[in-house]
């Protein structure tokens, strides 16, 4: 009878640990629709490309025609989205599962607004692109070091978080005042880069980040990725179990930083995108933990529409991609605190 029983409830467990078929089917989905917005992406312009073309092209059997306009003029702007997108995304989800909120992003806790504060003091005092992209990841670090310092080890509960808030609207403060220190150049080159704007971007912002990528992502999936996910417990049930809870949370947060101030240096501080694709990844998979695949796989498709969007929503100008991702990430809030409330939960 005992035997019985312990395979009995050995199974849901297993089932637990294992794949989780609705997560792959959401990744899916997400990855083909990033294909197929990145096809249109790559064959929408002054010069329209179709899209067997485009797949042709993209498998190096294009025309030279095709191959330089793909190759050199629109895929080092996708390839940027993608790895933002995916940055963004896998950054929200750490932060989101440390500060065990669901608001809790980085763009809400000062990471973006510390990226933010350091480039807008290169720009303001005349610095390069190379300056400015080194100064918005070491402010975005710095930024992380000091909430933490000041929030002491609760990276959850409200103490990170009220630390965090405050620590944005000091630097967002400083920002307001760097701008009204700024010639009007300047000041119209931060405003642009304060949005948020994938406008002119090269294989020279694409490729640091796909290399960011290649490195921290697999750190987040196999070292925190299972351990994250016992954190979400608490923090003794975690230590119970055999995890480094110090060891975990600071390497966790300063990985999730890393990214978000790496694609704050490539596009600009794009708001909502590390808020809301955990946030809907968690909705649609249904699953514990800070689905860092499904996040990074919704994020892509985000910033890719988003950027699409922004190209072509407007027949006589290109949008900054932050601004599209501003009203859908608006939008969604209000259509998800008006859900929640209907449903009595808030």
């Amino acid at each position: 009878m005992t035997a019985v029983l312990e395979k009995r409830t050995a199974r849901p467990i297993g089932r637990k640990a294992g794949v989780r078929p609705r997560a792959v089917v959401v990744g899916l989905i997400a990855v083909l629709g990033t294909f197929v917005v990145s096809v249109f992406s790559l064959g929408t312009g002054d010069f329209d490309i179709a899209p067997a073309d485009v797949v042709t092209t993209l498998f190096g059997e294009g025309n030279p025609a095709h191959e330089f306009i793909i190759g050199e003029l629109r895929l080092p702007r996708l390839i940027t989205a993608i790895a933002v997108g995916a940055a963004l995304a896998a950054g929200g989800a750490v932060f989101q599962s440390l500060v065990r909120n669901p608001l809790g992003s980085p763009d809400m806790l000062g990471v973006t607004n510390g990226a933010s504060t350091a480039a807008l003091t290169v720009i303001i005092l005349g610095g390069t692109s190379t300056q400015l992209s080194i100064a918005a990841v070491l402010g975005g670090l710095g930024a992380t070091l000091l909430i933490q310092l000041i929030a002491g080890r609760a990276l959850h509960g409200f103490r990170f978080i009220l630390v965090g808030i405050g620590m944005a609207a000091i630097l967002t403060g400083i920002s307001g005042y760097l701008l009204t220190r700024g010639v009007q150049m300047e000041n119209a080159r931060a405003l642009l880069w304060l949005t948020g704007s994938l406008d002119g971007r090269d294989w020279g912002q694409a490729k640091p980040m796909l290399v960011v990528l290649a490195i921290v992502v697999p750190v987040l999936l196999l070292a925190c990725g299972p351990g994250l996910k016992i954190l979400e417990m608490g923090d003794d049930s975690a230590s119970a179990l055999g995890v480094p809870v110090p060891l975990l949370r600071n390497g966790a947060l300063l990985s999730a930083a890393l990214l978000v101030s790496f694609a704050a240096a490539s596009a600009g501080p794009v708001n909502f995108v590390a808020l809301i694709a955990p946030h809907l990844a968690k909705r649609l998979t249904r699953a514990p933990g800070p689905n860092l695949l499904p996040s990074i796989a919704v994020g892509t498709l985000l910033l890719t529409g988003a950027d699409f969007a922004a190209q072509h929503l407007l027949q006589e100008r290109t949008l900054p991609v932050g601004v599209v991702t501003g009203l859908v990430g608006g939008g969604y809030l209000v259509w998800l605190l008006t859900t929640e409330r209907r449903a009595g939960r808030i």
